[in-house]
């Protein structure tokens, strides 16, 4: 009879305990579904450059530019161009009516044979009376003025060559070509004009291909990148464009120039990288981001720091 007491009192107790137990169960539930539950960022483990690089802002710049401008003076007779396209090295690009060099050379040809013929007349007379000298029939004195005559016309002869040089200087020059390739500006004269030396260019030709890009250095990092041994012949920098759409310029450049002085006003030094330009995203004059990485790159594993707790 107390055995089965017993019993009772210990199943009552661990009911009471389950009972208390669920109880504690369910309110810890509740509490916990009233909380957020924390976030786990999750990320991949990549290598990726760690090199430390500056960022600089820099100028495009045309390695050459060049004016086209009338030599001689005349009526503009035809222009063999499209403003704003590629034109290439001695490329006719302008002519000027040219029929009154072309008469001017004719005569200067005409000179050139009149002193050619009394050059032959005076050389042959100087030697008759230098063999009649010999038989005493023609005096010494008639002798050294047929050297003088011959003299003088070699000298004419020499006179009318070089007056024909320039005629035809000036002939080619009513043909005007392109001195390099590259995009030329929109012409400044129409067909009809009359131009001269003293005239305003007639266009511009700016080579595109490849393109310089100049950014202005700090004296602290300058100091800091000699330290390193800066060496234009084996540059140890290698610089990229990022371009104003925020987009990566394909390529590399290579730094070529060093301002010897430093610029006052900025208290910077110039620095020039020269970079490929073959599809022409560059023109002079815009701004780009210049990235400026070590040559010889750092890798290592790159983790988000949200992913570490």
């Amino acid at each position: 009879m107390r055995r089965s007491s017993f019993q009772s009192a210990i199943s009552l107790g661990l009911c009471c305990i389950a009972l208390a137990f669920s109880s504690t169960t369910v309110e810890a539930q509740q509490k916990r579904g009233a909380q957020p539950i924390p976030s786990v960022v999750v990320d991949i483990v990549r290598e990726k450059d760690v090199s430390q690089t500056g960022d600089f802002i820099g100028r495009v710049e045309a390695v050459n530019s060049v004016n086209i401008r009338a030599r001689v003076k005349g009526v503009l007779e035809s222009r063999n161009f499209v403003d704003g396209q590629t034109v290439t090295q001695d490329q006719l690009l302008f002519v000027i009516e040219s029929a009154p060099y072309q008469v001017v050379v004719d005569q200067r040809r005409a000179e050139l044979a009149s002193a050619r013929a009394t050059e032959i007349n005076a050389a042959a007379d100087f030697r008759r009376k230098k063999a009649l000298v010999g038989l005493s029939v023609v005096f010494r004195a008639k002798l050294d003025e047929a050297r003088a005559a011959l003299a003088s016309a070699q000298a004419t002869v020499l006179k009318s060559q070089a007056a024909l040089r320039a005629a035809q200087l000036d002939l080619g020059y009513t043909k005007i070509l392109s001195p390099l390739t590259g995009r030329i500006s929109k012409a400044r004269y129409s067909v009809g004009n009359l131009v001269g030396s003293d005239s305003d260019p007639l266009a511009t030709v700016t080579s595109i291909d490849p393109i310089h890009v100049t950014i202005g250095v700090s004296e602290k990092d300058l100091i800091e990148a000699r330290k390193r041994g800066i060496n234009l012949n084996k540059p140890s920098f290698i610089p990229t464009i990022v371009l104003s759409d925020g987009s990566a310029y394909e390529g590399e450049g290579r730094f070529d120039y060093i301002a010897p002085t430093v610029d006052q006003s900025t208290d910077t030094v110039a620095i020039r990288a020269s970079f490929p330009n073959p599809k022409g995203v560059l023109l002079p004059g815009q701004f780009v981001t210049v990235l400026v990485h070590p040559k010889a790159r750092k890798r290592a594993i790159s983790i988000a720091q949200t992913a570490i707790q």
